[in-house]
């Protein structure tokens, strides 16, 4: 049985209101109106806000390690597909092309999506599961929601994480971890000024 394919894209990320140290990562059909939340934790979140503020860590972090990994391997990301949701989990796959062969690999959602926008692929759904997991929103909705990013208190959230994130380390004398995440929060203020 053939089932038709659906092309998301990344349309905002926002603090969950029903799960403390969570996010809503929302997924838009492209050239649709269907809107997929997928609830995402905080360092996914962390990831995937760096791609969405096209900020670069000094050191890479795991997806980009993976993604120069496969890089140098002659790997190619060709896609990643939301192909189940169960209870509020979504499951995907990556599909990488090796020479001829194409391999498929499960993932977590949050991760495939990381992948997605670093390597620059397509994320795509089952029709059906979109249909049975999509929400509603009106413009009015749409919105407030995509200007969520850009919020100040949003990003004053995200720059407190990192922070304490930073402290944490420097207790626990991880001080290359503890540069790292100066350096992003340094980047992530920097690009905050330039909006």
């Amino acid at each position: 049985m053939s089932r038709n394919k659906i092309e998301l894209q990344v349309l905002s990320l926002t603090y969950s209101q029903e799960q403390a140290g969570a996010y809503a990562l929302l997924l838009g059909e492209v050239d649709g109106p269907r809107k997929l939340p997928v609830i995402i934790g905080s360092a996914e979140a962390q990831a995937i806000l760096l791609e969405i503020r096209g900020i670069t860590s000094p050191r890479p972090l795991t997806y980009q390690l993976f993604a120069s990994t496969l890089e140098a391997l002659g790997v190619r990301l060709l896609r990643i597909l939301i192909y189940r949701a169960e209870n509020g989990l979504f499951y995907s796959y990556l599909y990488l092309q090796s020479d001829h062969s194409i391999i498929r690999i499960d993932s977590r959602t949050s991760d495939a999506v990381v992948m997605a926008m670093h390597l620059h692929c397509p994320i795509l759904i089952y029709e059906d599961v979109l249909d049975a997991e999509k929400m509603e929103l009106d413009a009015e909705t749409l919105e407030t929601e995509s200007g969520t990013t850009n919020s100040q208190d949003d990003r004053a959230e995200t720059i407190s994480r990192m922070e304490e994130a930073l402290k944490e380390a420097i207790e626990a004398e991880e001080y290359e971890k503890a540069a790292n995440l100066r350096d992003m929060i340094n980047q992530f203020k920097e690009s905050n000024h330039q909006d």
